[in-house]
């Protein structure tokens, strides 16, 4: 039997889209760099974790991990896998955590009554789901 390790996106700024997914989600960080991950950075002529290539999400109490690596190709079309989302609180207001995402970089794509489309700044799809509807 398999297990989920990870969760990949494909992205052109792994570093800020990583830092998206680590605000937007209750829980996870980016992890963190430590002295043998900055020599390996430096050993490929990286000198500002902005740059790297593959930067890695980290959920503080487990659960899969969300890794963001660099591709040289744009998004061209809708996503095959997205992730679903609902607020963390169960008394949460919708609108309130649409506003939070939005301000992390998110746009709404569409509404519908009980979820909504958002993308993340690479414009990968996610929804998050109403309360309501669950």
């Amino acid at each position: 039997m398999a297990l989920l390790r990870d969760i990949v996106f494909d992205c052109a700024r792994p570093a800020a889209t990583a830092r998206f997914w680590a605000a937007a989600l209750d829980g996870y960080a980016v992890a963190p760099y430590d002295d043998a991950e900055l020599a390996r950075l430096r050993s490929m002529g990286i000198t500002s974790v902005e740059d790297d290539p593959t930067v890695l999400v980290e959920a503080v109490g487990g659960g899969p991990r969300l890794f963001f690596q660099l591709v040289p190709e744009g998004k061209r079309v809708k996503n095959r896998v997205h992730l679903d989302l609902v607020a963390a609180e169960p008394d949460a207001d919708t609108e309130a955590e649409i506003r939070r995402l939005t301000a992390l970089g998110a746009t709404v794509q569409a509404r519908y009554p009980d979820n909504v489309v958002l993308a993340d700044p690479e414009g990968n799809e996610f929804c998050l789901s109403l309360r309501s509807a669950l």
